[in-house]
């Protein structure tokens, strides 16, 4: 009998007579045995159906436990040590926890009276040293101990040991530990009281068992994790709405203390399981109750009939200011060193316990916060913090209150300045209304009664812009000298360059204008000098008729007045300054171009006749006996004609500046332009050997521009890239180029000098050159390409320039083209 080729039987047949079995009857038990073979493994597989079965159905239970006991591992410890000493066959069970260096026994299944009785009694066990558990702790390993009286332990009679196999009658062993991160946290240990080891199987099955016991404890931590996570959220979120509350509050009463105070201590009352609060704000050394919530009448009554309490210092709000934190007292009877007045207001608030938060600003105590029980029960760390948040808020809402105040104070004070501002840009020369538009925004926003601006004029000063002064006082006050001296606060601050405020000029020994003072019934007042780079050169002054000193607030916004007066008459003095250089530059401009006119046409005169009779000459040397004199004579030829260019090159600058040089637009025949262009040119690039070469485009297309001025820029540039190249190419490129509109570019190419960075920057400067080398060696007068950028530009176009040191140059001309009409 065979399975899978290997033996597991056989069955074997005789007879009594010598008769050999026939081949048939051989196949016949050789079916017999197969059929065998094939009984004990559906056996086989039947039995191990059945201890799968019920090893599923025990895990199954484990896992109903679970989902029905979550968070708790008792019932689940239970399940799972009573289903593997079931299903393992063993007699009696117990899972074990390990904690501190000892087991805890936390499940116990079907033991022994007598042992389990001990086991109540003492339920940490100690780990031995030679016992099955310590074994297992040191390897982390599951033990299996075939016997346990032929254990070590027991031969040296460990009492653990003794007891487990003489009163719980325990023979083999199993102790399989749980492990969690490859740490022991407990044992699941399964005896039987008869020498029977386990199986592979069953040993097995009770590490799956440890397995879901360390997955249950996990769950259950994570569970009770979560839990504890939800309730503290469930406490945020109250708490966050709570501050969400004071914050809508703050929001919806921008500036007003009061309604965010009360709904701040209702909300901390209410959380912290109070019975009433107080929100107290220090003014001075002692405190009020600004906001009360829930507070017994009596006690309200009190705190409104005494707006100001100097709480004792053994008190929680005098220790809570005192040590700048929180105090908390947890029976406030029990403080027999309480001040009377402050025991009879225990009494009116019948409160117990009390707990204050001081309210710090830049660690200085501002307020407090109290809060009461009327029994004793002390509040917890998170009502404190949440109380602490509370104080925060509190500082905060008071700081944010007073900005907003400075905020509407600043925006008044700029409003106000920016109106002058506006007078002043709508009146920069009426230089009256300005001035009076400033002291009547000075006297209504510093709460003034009359206001007032003196001006020097020669060595004394006088009154140009006054408000809120009694009829005829301006006349009166023109009367009276007005200087430098103590005799008047206007005298005084002009004698010592500063502010000058004098709370009663009554009570002022120095102050003389006892006339002035009769007439206008000014007594409090305030002169701020206008100081133009420290030199006064006016005085703003206001005047109350009642003694009020003004704010320092005040006091600093009249100086911005001041400033603004000095603006305005420096405004009008730089004015009056630039119209009158205008004229004298309008009037110079005009001498410029009557001499300019009047020199080219006294010089261009001779010039021209210079020139014409040396022309003569040199053409006619033989008629005039001049053969010898030809040089001489081209010489001075060809000086008149510079010279005859540099006239007409400034006359041009002149007319371009003055804006009087005229364009005659029409339209320009380009092909026969560029023909008469290089014709002149040509002559140039013959006396340094230079090749001229012309490339146009076909179809050039209309071009409509000054053609004069326009051979003008061609020959000025072909002219210059002859001087600067010798021997070399000069080229004159002609095409159309749309770049977002349509031009025609002309492009004047040389091989000379080429020119630096430096050099092309400041090249179509009036009077410049590429650098005194340069001007030296080739000459010129730095005209020609300033007026030919201008001329371009005049046109709709302009010049460009491309240049490398010895490579040469490209200048580019661009003109829109197409019917300028």
């Amino acid at each position: 009998m065979r399975r899978e080729g290997v033996l597991i039987g056989a069955i074997a047949m005789w007879r009594t007579e010598v008769r050999a079995f026939s081949a048939k009857e051989l196949a016949l038990v050789e079916t017999f045995a197969d059929q065998a073979v094939i009984a004990i493994e559906n056996t086989r597989l039947l039995n191990e159906l059945r201890e799968s079965l019920e090893q599923q159905t025990a895990t199954s239970e484990v896992l109903q436990v679970i989902s029905r006991s979550p968070g708790e591992l008792d019932p689940v410890f239970q399940a799972m040590l009573e289903s593997a000493t079931r299903l393992c066959d063993a007699k009696f069970g117990n899972l074990l926890l390990y904690e501190g260096g000892a087991f805890r026994r936390a499940a116990l299944y079907n033991a022994p009276q007598a042992w389990a009785e001990l086991w109540r009694r003492e339920p940490a066990i100690p780990v031995g040293t030679k016992n099955p558990l310590s074994r297992m702790i040191a390897t982390k390993q599951l033990i299996h101990v075939s016997d346990l009286r032929t254990e070590q332990a027991y031969i040296e009679r460990e009492p653990s040991i003794m007891v487990l196999a003489d009163v719980a009658g325990a023979r083999t062993v199993i102790a399989v530990p749980m492990l969690k991160e490859n740490e022991i946290i407990g044992a699941i240990t399964i005896y039987r009281q008869e020498v029977r080891p386990f199986t592979d199987k069953q040993i097995e099955l009770v590490q799956n068992f440890a397995a879901q016991a360390v997955i249950a404890i996990e769950n259950a931590r994570l569970l009770n994790e979560l839990r504890q996570r939800t309730d503290d959220l469930s406490e945020s979120l109250q708490q966050q709405t709570a501050t969400s509350e004071v914050l809508q509050a703050i929001s919806s009463s921008p500036g007003e203390l009061e309604p965010v105070f009360q709904a701040m201590l209702a909300n901390a009352t209410r959380i912290c399981e109070a019975k009433f609060g107080t929100l107290w704000l220090c003014e001075g050394f002692a405190f009020r109750a600004v906001a009360l919530h829930n507070a017994p009448p009596a006690y309200a009554e009190a705190r409104r009939r005494e707006l100001h309490l100097r709480p004792p210092p053994d008190t929680a709000l005098g220790r809570a200011v005192s040590m700048k934190q929180v105090v908390q007292i947890d029976d406030v009877t029990m403080h027999q060193s309480y001040d009377p007045e402050w025991r009879a207001a225990i009494e009116l608030g019948n409160y117990r316990t009390v707990v204050c938060v001081p309210m710090l600003k830049d660690d200085e105590p501002i307020g407090a916060i109290s809060i009461f029980r009327q029994e004793v029960r002390r509040f917890t760390d998170k009502q404190v913090d949440l109380l602490r948040n509370f104080a925060a808020q509190a500082v905060i809402a008071i700081e944010n209150t007073r900005l907003l105040n400075e905020l509407r104070e600043s925006l008044q004070q700029q409003t106000a300045t920016a109106d002058v501002l506006k007078v002043i840009s709508r009146s920069t020369f009426d230089l009256r209304s300005v001035l009076n538009t400033l002291v009547e925004s000075a006297a209504r926003l510093c709460e003034a009664d009359m206001a007032a601006i003196a001006r020097q004029k020669g060595t004394n000063y006088q009154i140009v812009a006054t408000h809120g002064f009694p009829a005829g006082f301006n006349e009166f006050i023109e009367t009276l000298p007005m200087e430098p001296g103590r005799g008047s606060v206007t005298g005084r601050a002009l004698l010592e360059g500063k502010p000058v405020h004098v709370i009663d000029v009554l009570a002022d020994p120095e102050y003389a204008m006892v006339e002035a003072q009769k007439k206008a019934g000014f007594r409090t007042m305030l002169a701020v000098p206008l100081l133009r780079e420290g030199i006064p050169i006016g005085v703003l002054h206001l005047d109350r008729t009642v003694v009020r000193p003004f704010t320092d607030k005040q006091i600093e916004l009249v100086e911005t007045f001041a400033d603004q007066a000095v603006i305005a008459i420096e405004n009008v003095r730089l004015f009056d300054e630039i119209q009158d250089k205008n004229r004298q530059l309008q009037l110079a401009s005009e001498n410029k171009s009557q001499f300019l006119s009047s020199m080219s046409h006294e010089l261009r005169t001779p010039l021209n006749a210079i020139i014409g009779l040396t022309e003569m000459m040199v053409a006619n040397a033989a008629r005039f006996g001049t053969e010898k004199a030809l040089e001489p004579l081209r010489r001075v030829n060809a000086a008149g004609t510079h010279l005859l260019s540099l006239i007409n090159e400034i006359l041009d600058l002149s007319k371009i500046e003055a804006g009087k040089l005229e364009l005659n637009h029409e339209p320009v025949n380009l092909p026969r332009l560029i023909d008469e262009v290089i014709g002149t040119a040509g002559q140039l690039a013959e006396k340094n050997q230079d090749c001229l070469i012309v490339e146009t485009q076909e179809n050039l297309g209309a071009l409509t521009a000054d053609s004069m001025r326009l051979k003008q820029i061609l020959l000025n540039l072909l002219s210059n890239a002859c001087k600067f190249t010798k021997e070399g190419e000069i080229a004159l490129r002609v095409r159309n180029v749309a770049d977002g509109r349509d031009w025609v570019e002309f492009a004047v190419a040389d091989t000379g000098i080429g020119m630096t960075a430096e050099q092309q920057a400041k090249l179509f400067q009036d009077f410049t050159q590429a650098d005194s080398l340069t001007a030296r060696r080739y000459g010129g007068t730095g005209l020609g390409l300033a007026i030919t950028r201008k001329l371009a530009r005049m046109m709709g176009g302009d010049v460009t320039v491309t240049s490398e040191p010895g490579k040469g140059s490209v200048f580019t001309v661009r003109l829109p083209s197409g019917d300028r009409t």
